[in-house]
């Protein structure tokens, strides 16, 4: 596939990975259109912007729509667009907003996937990309939700990988870890606190704010995306920057023991006061 020639479309593309990825495709030679919600302007980048709401069957039909009328083809689908919720209990989010998170992170991107395969499926060739996450493999405690909508990118795509290769058409999830964009500061609340988790959610918080200090600029996952998207034979996963690396080697070589201690131990678990005992409890 000449790079040259190629039309590539990024989800979510307005900020962080999304436009470090959107410009990196750009800067090596793909035509690249990123897309957003509020439908941004394109301005100073350097590639073109459509709007799309990927939760919206129509906006992700027009948009698809208007990018065929525009090139007759989409070489390259990288799915990035999606929210997470601000550490919580699982039982701090209701069932609304359990559903909002899945319906952007999962069944957006299951959108967009059915609505580019079939001018794929024509052309004989593409590739699709999905930003996952290091918490499509590992658990996530207080980010149970986010956790599990990565989870369901990982199974979807290896299955649809399956499904497409010999139609010339590759999928690859890439995994990154922490990564320096606006992405938590968007974190939405949780709509269902108790009292019970407020001194856990500011202890999280913390951690949180800590690790972060050095985590991987988005210009990291970016050129695992190019990676990706120009290998002669890609991979199903490509974890992106140095820890995301030494997480998929823990999950894949320690033992779950070992794993389950050090997952607790970096989130400050066990430091946490234990609930208080109920007289008359039975034990």
């Amino acid at each position: 596939m000449n790079i040259k020639e190629s039309i590539a479309l990024v989800t979510g593309a307005s900020s962080g990975i999304g436009k470090a990825t959107a410009q990196r495709l750009a800067a090596a030679g793909y035509k690249v259109y990123g897309t957003s919600r509020r439908g941004a302007q394109s301005g100073q980048l350097s590639f073109a912007m459509l709007p799309l709401d990927v939760t919206s069957d129509e906006s992700v039909e027009s948009a698809v729509k208007e990018l065929i009328a525009r090139e007759g083809r989409i070489d390259l689908l990288v799915n990035n667009a999606g929210f997470g919720v601000a550490p919580a209990g699982a039982e701090e989010s209701s069932i609304e907003q359990a559903k909002a998170i899945f319906e952007t992170n999962f069944f957006g991107l299951v959108r967009m996937t059915r609505a580019v395969v079939p001018h794929m499926r024509r052309q004989g060739h593409g590739r699709i990309i999905n930003i996952g996450s290091v918490l499509g493999f590992l658990p996530m405690p207080f980010g149970a939700l986010y956790a599990a909508t990565k989870h369901a990118v990982e199974g979807y795509s290896e299955s649809l990988d399956h499904e497409l290769r010999t139609r010339g058409i590759r999928v690859s999830v890439v995994e990154p870890a922490y990564t320096k964009t606006q992405f938590d500061a968007n974190f939405l609340a949780p709509d269902a606190p108790l009292d019970e988790y407020r001194e856990t959610r500011a202890l999280v918080d913390n951690v949180i704010s800590e690790v972060m200090k050095g985590a991987d600029e988005p210009a990291v996952v970016a050129d695992v995306v190019l990676k990706a998207a120009t290998a002669a034979r890609p991979k199903l996963r490509y974890t992106a920057g140095t820890l995301a690396n030494r997480l998929r080697l823990l999950r894949r070589f320690a033992p779950a023991g070992m794993l389950d201690a050090g997952i607790r131990k970096d989130m400050r678990l066990d430091t946490m006061a234990p609930p208080p005992r109920v007289v008359g409890a039975s034990t």
